[in-house]
C-alpha cells in the first residue's frame, strides 16, 4: 500500500519555506566559492529538491550544492580547462555513485560512530553560527556557504569575526535584531498557543520585515543597505536569456585521463559525505526513521548525472538545510520537494523581489540553526557518556572548526578508533586473586573479543605467574580468540610444567591444546 505523500502538507510547505530561505544564500555563495556561474547553485538546488528529493527514501534529508565540493570544482575549472569540461566529471561521478549504490556500497554508513555523527552535528552548529556572526552586522567579505577555516580572503573564522566590529552597518544591525526578534517570538508558546499565528512561518515573517526595512532605509544616509548586503540572484530579462544560463556539457573532455580520476574524486567525497548528513538526518529525526544508504546514492547518482548535464553544480545531501527542514517542522520528503519548486519557481517569477531580501535576515535565520545544533545540553549528555564517547565527539566539534567538515569528521572517526584500540587493549581480561592455605591462586577471566591488540598484555600477565602457584583460564564468555593469543596461552600451558604452574582451563577446548591442562566443567 502506497503511503500518501500528501498526508503532512500542513507541517511541510511552511518548512519547504524555511529550508527554501536558507538554500538560496547558500546555492549562491557556493557557486561564488566554486568559480562557477552563479546559476549553477541555483541548479543544483533545484535538482537536490525536486529530482533527489522524489527519489531518495530520506524523510528530512535535504540535497543541494555542497561547500565541501566548492575547492575541487574551483580547481577543476582552472585544471581541466573550463565549467564545461568540470561537469563531464559531474556526470560521470554521478554515474559512478550509482553503481555504488548497486554494489551496495551505502554499508559504509554503518561504521561511523555516533560520537562522531553527534561532533559533526555540534561542529556544524558552531560552525554556522560564527560563520553568519559577520553578515549579521554587515561583513560579507566570504560569501555564504564557506565552511572552511582558513578563507579565500587570506583570514579564517576568528579572525573574520574580529575584523567584523570595522564594518558594523547600523541599518543592518538593526534588520538582524528585528529579524532575531519575530524568530525568537515565534518559536514562543504564546504564538504557538495561537492558531492563527502559529501557521505563518516565522522565517518567512523575518523575511519580509527583513525587505520591508530595506525599502524604509533606502534614503537614508546611515541605515541604507548597499547591493553586496542583498541577495544576488541572476536576473534574465527574456526566454532566451533565462535559456543562457543553462552550460552544456563539453562531451570531448570525455578522452581526458583527468577528467575520469576528478570524477572519482567527486564521486567518493560526494558520497561519503552524504552518507555522514544520512546519519545525522536520521539521529535528529523525532520519528527515528532509517534512510535506505543504497537507495540514497543512487538518487544522488542521477542528481549528478542530471546536474552535469545541464550546468549544475554537483549535490550531496547537507546537514545546514536537513536540519532546518527538521527544525521548521518537516514531516517527509513532500517538503524538500516542494522547496526545490520553490527555488525554480523563484528564478522564473520572483528574482527581483527575492534580490532585495539582506542577507542579515537570512544570517538570522542560520544563527537560530546554529544555535540549535550545538545546544549546551549536547555537550553535557556527550560528557556524561564518559570519555570514550565525549573525547571523538570533542575532536570532531574542534576539527570542524579548525579545517573543514570532511576532514574534521575523518580526524574525529580516527580519534574514535584510536579509542576503541585503547579500550580493547586495556580491558582484554579481568584478573583475580585469591589466598588459600598460604597459597595464591590467580583466575584469568577473558573477554568477548580478544584480539591481536590485547597479545602484549596478556603475555605480560602470564610471565608474571610465580613457580608453583595455580591459575585458572576462563574463556566461558569469549566468542572471539585471535591465533596470536591463542598461541600465546599454549606456549604458557608448555612451559607450565616446567615451572612447576598448575593450569586449570574452563570451556577452553575449542581454543587450546590439552596438553599440561586440568579440566574444570
Amino acid at each position: 500500500m502506497k503511503q500518501n505523500i500528501f498526508k503532512h502538507i500542513k507541517s511541510d510547505l511552511p518548512a519547504s519555506i524555511v529550508v527554501f530561505l536558507v538554500a538560496l544564500p547558500l546555492c549562491l555563495g557556493i557557486a561564488l566559492a566554486s568559480g562557477a556561474p552563479l546559476f549553477s547553485g541555483v541548479i543544483s538546488g533545484i535538482i537536490g529538491g525536486v529530482m533527489v528529493g522524489a527519489l531518495s527514501g530520506s524523510s528530512l534529508g535535504v540535497s543541494g550544492p555542497a561547500a565541501g565540493l566548492a575547492v575541487i570544482i574551483l580547481n577543476g575549472i582552472t585544471d581541466l580547462g573550463g565549467f564545461d569540461i568540470i561537469l563531464v566529471a559531474i556526470m560521470l561521478a554521478g554515474i559512478i555513485q550509482v553503481i555504488m549504490g548497486y554494489a551496495k556500497a551505502g554499508a559504509i554508513a554503518n561504521y561511523f560512530p555516533s560520537s562522531v555523527i553527534h561532533g559533526m552535528l555540534a561542529g556544524i552548529g558552531i560552525l554556522i553560527f560564527l560563520k553568519q556572526l559577520p553578515h549579521a552586522v554587515g561583513y560579507d567579505a566570504v560569501p555564504e556557504g564557506d565552511e572552511a577555516f582558513l578563507q579565500p580572503d587570506h583570514q579564517n573564522t576568528f579572525s573574520e569575526i574580529s575584523n567584523m566590529f570595522s564594518y558594523i552597518s547600523p541599518g543592518i544591525v538593526i534588520i538582524t535584531a528585528i529579524s532575531l526578534f519575530i524568530l525568537i517570538l515565534w518559536q514562543s508558546k504564546f504564538i504557538q498557543k495561537n492558531k492563527i499565528a502559529a501557521l505563518l512561518p516565522g522565517p518567512l515573517l523575518a523575511v519580509v520585515a527583513g525587505i520591508t526595512l530595506n525599502f524604509a532605509f533606502a534614503n537614508s544616509t546611515t541605515l541604507a543597505v548597499s547591493a553586496e548586503h542583498l541577495v544576488a540572484l541572476p536576473v534574465s530579462s527574456s526566454t532566451s536569456s533565462f535559456w543562457s544560463n543553462f552550460t552544456l556539457p563539453n562531451f570531448a573532455a570525455l578522452g581526458q585521463v583527468e577528467v575520469y580520476t576528478t570524477a572519482i574524486i567527486i564521486a567518493v567525497i560526494a558520497s561519503i559525505e552524504t552518507l555522514l548528513c544520512v546519519e545525522a538526518s536520521d539521529k535528529i529525526d523525532p520519528d527515528k526513521r532509517i534512510t535506505p544508504k543504497n537507495r540514497e546514492l543512487k538518487a544522488q547518482g542521477i542528481g549528478n548525472i542530471i546536474a552535469g548535464l545541464i550546468g549544475g553544480l554537483p549535490v550531496t545531501q547537507v546537514i545546514v538545510r536537513s536540519s532546518a527542514n527538521q527544525q521548521a517542522g518537516g514531516k517527509s520528503k513532500l517538503s524538500t520537494i516542494f522547496h526545490g519548486l520553490l527555488l525554480l519557481i523563484s528564478v522564473i517569477a520572483i528574482p527581483t523581489l527575492l534580490n532585495q531580501i539582506p542577507l542579515a535576515t537570512l544570517a538570522a535565520i542560520l544563527l537560530i540553526v546554529g544555535f540549535k545544533l550545538a545546544k549546551p545540553a549536547l555537550f553535557k549528555e556527550m560528557y556524561g557518556q564518559g570519555m570514550g564517547q565525549f573525547i571523538p565527539f570533542f575532536v570532531t566539534v574542534v576539527s570542524i572548526l579548525l579545517t573543514d567538515l570532511l576532514t574534521g569528521i575523518l580526524l574525529g572517526l580516527l580519534v574514535a578508533i584510536i579509542v576503541i584500540i585503547i579500550n580493547n587493549f586495556r580491558t582484554p581480561y579481568v584478573l583475580q586473586v585469591k589466598n588459600e592455605n598460604n597459597q595464591k591462586k590467580y583466575r584469568l577471566v577473558l573477554s568477548e573479543d580478544v584480539s591481536f591488540l590485547n597479545k602484549a598484555s596478556i603475555l605480560k600477565i602470564l610471565d608474571r605467574i610465580p613457580k608453583g602457584e595455580e591459575i585458572e583460564i576462563d574463556t566461558r564468555q569469549t566468542r572471539f580468540m585471535h591465533y596470536d593469543v591463542n598461541e600465546i596461552i599454549e606456549n604458557f600451558i608448555e612451559k607450565a610444567a616446567e615451572l612447576d604452574i598448575k593450569v586449570k582451563t574452563i570451556s577452553l577446548e575449542h581454543a587450546i591444546n590439552k596438553k599440561n591442562i586440568q579440566k574444570v566443567n
